[in-house]
């Protein structure tokens, strides 16, 4: 990255946050109540709101990692995209209308409708909080990595005396002490417009970057598509399903199934995960009612669809003006493809090498902005649920005034942001991948069954919804945890190992290498992971409702009338705030 891009990076960065600041700032002065602070003052549009869960749902691992794999994978990485967009559809029919008429500001408010508080409560909290967490390291620790790579920072290099070890902690912590600001300050006010302009920004990236990509191609996909295959070096593996998920491998039937499995599995977490995660759920409370609840959902199909559908520029207009082999030298994971895009395409079209600087910078921009919004997200869904499920409910039994009970939301914004940063300061090295597999995973398999059966099934009561949220959060990690993510195989994160000749040759690691990284360690070729999916949705999101059913199943608790009430005011909003 040259100087001129790193000033530029540096400067847009900081007129961001202070932007992003004076609105925080400006939404405080809005906030005199406790439903100001969850839910905005249910004061925002179905357009409004629609923009802010784009926000939200548009993470730095939909903006730079699917880009990324598309770049790499092609037709295998474009599932990520479908996914992600499907899942709207579940959010939309069995989630957000209902959930809006149930609940007042946490996902526990409905769980807790018709069942003895403090068990339900607790558990959904605890939930929230280890979804939340996972997340945030996600997002934290891509955002360290980022600003290394940004501002070109290689090991055994410095810039302004930072080493890429001190320039990813030190991004951490200003991500963290950021991400705080904005719930303690602004609460959902502040952190939703900190969200649409999030989203408004990241659009318009995506969108000029896709049009320079077709203005190079002339406007011709079956030109882009070709010179992307060619420059991928798949040939048109490429541009075929099987290149990374549902691979059929010769002679070995029993690999075959696992591989195809293990895409039945990531899609599920994917289509499933979205409609239990906490921070996009309390989004549904920021409106005046289920009406503007359902169209922000549609207007997040919206946006978040023709989003998408642009990573399909990006990814392969990466491919083919990028290439692979330049995409995977300066990230292996393929996370910087859309920044190096934007470089070509700004040296291409405006202007030559400073062109290229002020795209790339621009684009960074987007990049930390993205970030920013999400992870404020997370932490007021994670500080709202300790503040109003924990203290208020659990602890006080309701006997507390808004004023504290916002009081406690601010404190813990604190806790959860200070603990965030702790852990993704000693996580910075491990892979993105797991931590975002386990978010997903844990609210498809924990957070989903709890809210469907709560609405849906009579007889559903206090041990169900306990059994179902802690057998599907304790499966979910358990799995991952003995999975290749974890225990071994190409996503490992196991430290690297030495081996010798007749154990590289063995591991199928080339005889003139001893030193080998994570992806074929010692451990991995010899001990097999237990469990040998990657993504844990297959196996969790069953343990999940089936904890949820034999609990419900082998307790006599019923309370027909209650769930009469909580029925109408489902699907009528009768009795809704």
């Amino acid at each position: 990255m040259s100087s001129t891009a790193r000033t530029l990076t540096i400067v847009l960065f900081l007129v961001l946050v202070l932007v992003t600041l004076a609105i925080t700032i400006w939404a405080n002065r809005q906030t005199r109540n406790a439903t100001d602070f969850y839910a905005g003052g249910r004061s925002f549009s179905g357009f409004q709101n629609g923009m802010a869960i784009g926000g939200d749902y548009m993470s730095a691992a939909s903006f730079l990692g699917i880009a990324g794999i598309i770049a790499l994978s092609g037709y295998d990485g474009f599932l990520y995209s479908i996914g992600f967009l499907v899942a709207w559809l579940v959010a939309l029919l069995l989630v957000a209308e209902l959930l809006r008429n149930s609940g007042r500001y946490t996902m526990a408010d409905v769980l807790a409708y018709r069942m003895r508080q403090t068990p339900v409560r607790t558990a959904a909290s605890v939930s929230t909080i280890v979804v939340s967490i996972f997340y945030l390291l996600a997002q934290m620790v891509g955002a360290g990595s980022l600003v290394a790579l940004l501002l070109g920072i290689k090991e055994g290099q410095t810039f302004l005396g930072l080493t890429p070890t001190t320039a990813k902690i030190l991004t951490i912590v200003l991500i963290g002490i950021l991400m705080i600001a904005y719930v303690v300050i602004g609460g959902m006010k502040g952190t939703t417009y900190v969200q649409i302009v999030k989203a408004f920004m990241l659009m318009l990236g995506a969108i000029l970057m896709a049009l320079l990509v077709a203005i190079a191609f002339r406007f011709n996909l079956s030109s882009l598509l070709g010179d992307a295959a060619a420059k991928s070096g798949k040939g048109a593996e490429f541009l075929e399903p099987g290149l990374k998920y549902g691979k059929d491998i010769a002679g070995n039937s029993g690999a075959t199934l696992v591989s195809k499995l293990d895409l039945l599995s990531l899609g599920a977490a994917l289509v499933l995960g979205t409609a239990g995660l906490p921070h996009v759920l309390i989004r549904f409370y920021a409106v005046p009612n289920a009406k503007a609840a359902r169209r922000s959902v549609l207007w997040a199909i919206g946006i978040i669809g023709v989003f998408y559908l642009l990573t399909l520029a990006l990814g392969f207009g990466a491919a083919a003006l990028v290439g692979g082999k330049a995409i995977a030298a300066q990230d292996p994971g393929g996370n910087t493809a859309a920044p190096q895009l934007a470089q070509v395409l700004g040296a291409r079209y405006l202007g030559g090498s400073t062109g290229g600087a002020v795209l790339l910078a621009v684009i960074a921009a987007v990049a930390f902005a993205t970030i920013l919004a999400v992870v404020a997200g997370l932490t007021l869904a994670s500080s709202s649920s300790v503040a109003h499920d924990l203290y208020a409910n659990v602890l006080r039994r309701g006997q507390t005034s808004e004023r504290e009970e916002v009081n406690v939301a601010r404190y813990a914004a604190f806790g959860v942001g200070a603990v965030a940063i702790v852990l993704a300061v000693f996580a910075r090295s491990l892979n993105v991948a797991f931590l975002v597999a386990v978010a997903f995973a844990i609210a498809a398999s924990a957070n989903l069954p709890a809210i469907l059966f709560s609405l849906f099934w009579k007889k559903f009561n206090t041990r169900g919804a306990v059994w179902g949220i802690y057998g599907g959060l304790i499966s979910a990690v358990l799995v991952v945890l003995l999975s290749p993510i974890c225990w071994g195989g190409s996503n490992s994160n196991l430290p690297a190992v030495k081996l010798t000749a007749t154990q590289a040759a063995d591991c199928g690691v080339p005889t003139s290498s001893t030193e080998v990284n994570n992806a074929t360690a010692l451990f991995s070729c010899t001990t097999p992971a237990p469990i040998p999916f990657s993504n844990p949705g297959l196996i969790s999101i069953p343990i999940g409702f089936l904890a949820a059913y034999i609990g419900a199943r082998t307790s006599r608790e019923r309370d027909p009338e209650r769930y009469a009430e909580l029925e109408v005011r489902s699907l009528t909003g009768a009795g809704s705030v």
